[in-house]
């Protein structure tokens, strides 16, 4: 049993996939990965790597939201970076969102991402 999470604040899908989906049985939510655009202009949010976290923290606060939770349900993350050297700035964006009981976390280097982005993150979330 699945139960698709949609908002207008945050970006639309880039293709033939969901911002985020419930699956009802567990409580769990799943989103997808969310790249650093601004939903109220269509384009990534600045060319450096700390301008485009606090976008894609700021779109997957208000994706988790509109599935009914926030950033302290957060129990899995996986970060995916263009440049790996870009680790201690999105380091720095991230513990303004997390601040205490962190959740478990992956972060890997990436050929590419779509939109030329330079990261993109993805969570699961327990209701």
């Amino acid at each position: 049993m699945k139960k698709i999470v949609h908002t207008e604040k945050a970006p639309q899908a880039l293709g033939p996939y969901n911002q985020a989906i419930i699956e009802t049985r567990s409580g769990l939510v799943f989103t997808s990965g969310q790249i650093g655009i601004d939903p109220k202009t269509g384009e990534l949010a600045g060319s450096d790597p700390v301008a485009q976290a606090h976008q894609v923290l700021n779109n997957l606060k208000e994706v988790l939201a509109a599935a009914g939770c926030s950033f302290e349900n957060v129990i899995k993350s996986t970060i995916y970076l263009k440049n790996i050297s870009d680790f201690a700035a999105v380091n720095s964006v991230y513990v303004e969102y997390f601040i205490r009981d962190f959740p478990v976390r992956s972060t890997v280097e990436v050929a590419g991402l779509p939109k030329d982005a330079l990261l993109e993150i993805e969570m699961i979330a327990a209701l």
